[in-house]
């Protein structure tokens, strides 16, 4: 994984509307944070978003491609997604996927 903190930042500006959002750094890339819930990580040179089950549907005609890493020899998945090209530069869009993960990462929690 790894930290762009630039990217952490814009992305902690970008949702100050929903709440407080940190950035915690971990494996190499950071967990982020709202109001104590794990919502996304950066790593991979990207943005990834929490999934579940139910949000999982959503996820899939938005953005299929979850997180992947190589553990032991073999591909291990996680349910986080890549964020869409438009999350990168677009506040509002942003804020949509960012509160599709929280939802996630509040059942989860």
């Amino acid at each position: 994984m790894t930290y762009d903190p630039s990217t952490a930042d814009w992305v902690v500006e970008a949702l100050a509307p929903l709440g407080h959002v940190t950035a915690r750094r971990m494996f190499g890339g950071a967990g982020l944070y709202l109001d104590g819930v794990i919502f996304a990580i950066l790593g991979l040179d990207d943005l990834w978003f929490k999934a579940d089950k139910e949000s999982d549907a959503a996820w899939n005609a938005i953005a299929p491609e979850r997180f992947t890493v190589e553990m032991r020899g073999k591909p291990a998945s996680m349910n986080y997604r890549r964020a869409p090209a438009d999350a990168h530069d677009d506040p509002d869009a942003l804020r949509r996927y960012a509160e599709l993960a929280l939802e996630a990462g509040r059942r989860r929690k």
